[in-house]
């Protein structure tokens, strides 16, 4: 059975893992803090966890925007970022100094939570599929025949501009582009709004179908951009059923049945899912990277 090192990195903590798959897993949990203060404690966490035992592979899904190309003289080195320190950081050099004969997979957050569906999830049946998530951020992986999409760098459809809630006065928290849809639906800008966090909210609180009409005006250009054959979401505010039932009923409505697949409200049901493996998915996404990079 081959031994693999996950690393899950996110805005908030990295998860260190080692383990082959979801029966197996040993996490460890470190605060993302300056890249200088989080990478020597994520070197010492896989230290502990490997047990003196060799790692086969190490896969890591990490926040972006970061080179995810093999070709790119800076791969692995994250691009600009709002998150402070992170810009240019060169997340690989450590780890192959590190384990120099070990092969690394690296990929996004999401574009790991992907794959790590498409292996033990909902996307098991699937070739063609988007996965996104919603928290802190709004990330979006894209999985076509069975691999992530890359290109010029890779998804940032979290990005896209969206039309206006009438009721929305909130000018939006991206540092980039203000009002795109990451600004208005993350976490950070509902907290703007309600002077709240996201997860004390109560279920019928108002912000929660705002935000589902600008994920819904997301899925909407998702279904006819990628074809997907699934929509899966996860994150804080992604998992929230007010914000799903919301999405779902605007991507239905935009659509107005021009994807025959899609005519029936009830099909937006299993169209538009919550992420199977829940908070799982980026960290088993990370262990699928690290078998492909052995394959």
């Amino acid at each position: 059975m081959p031994y693999f090192a996950a690393l899950e990195v996110g805005g908030t903590k990295v998860n260190v893992a080692a383990g082959s798959g979801p029966d197996d897993l040993q996490t460890l949990r470190i605060p993302t803090r300056a890249p200088q203060e989080t990478w020597p404690e994520v070197l010492r966490a896989l230290e502990t966890l490997s047990q003196g035992r060799a790692f086969d592979a190490i896969g890591i899904a990490s926040f972006g925007p970061i080179d995810v190309n093999p070709q790119s003289p800076t791969f692995g080195r994250f691009r600009k970022t709002p998150k402070p320190g992170w810009s240019g950081f060169d997340l690989l050099s450590p780890l192959t100094e590190a384990y120099p004969e070990v092969p690394i997979g690296l990929d996004t957050d999401v574009n790991g939570a992907a794959l790590g569906e498409k292996r033990w999830g909902g996307a098991k049946d699937l070739d063609t599929f988007v996965y996104v998530t919603v928290g802190t951020g709004l990330g979006v992986g894209l999985v076509v025949a069975d691999q992530p999409v890359h290109g010029l760098l890779h998804p940032e459809a979290g990005h896209i501009r969206v039309r206006r809630h009438p009721d929305d006065t909130y000018a939006g928290h991206c540092p980039f582009h203000g009002d795109c849809c990451e600004g208005l639906s993350s976490g950070p800008a509902i907290e703007a709004r309600t002077g709240q966090k996201a997860e004390t909210l109560p279920p019928v609180h108002g912000v929660w179908g705002m935000v589902g009409d600008y994920l819904g005006q997301l899925f909407c250009n998702l279904a006819l951009i990628t074809s997907a054959q699934r929509i899966l979401v996860g994150g804080g505010v992604g998992l929230n059923e007010p914000v799903l039932r919301a999405s779902r009923q605007t991507c239905h409505r935009l659509l107005n049945s021009y994807l025959e697949a899609l005519e029936s409200a009830e099909s937006m049901d299993i169209y538009i899912q919550g992420a199977h493996l829940g908070d799982r998915a980026g960290m088993l996404g990370a262990i699928e990277l690290a078998r492909r990079a052995l394959d």
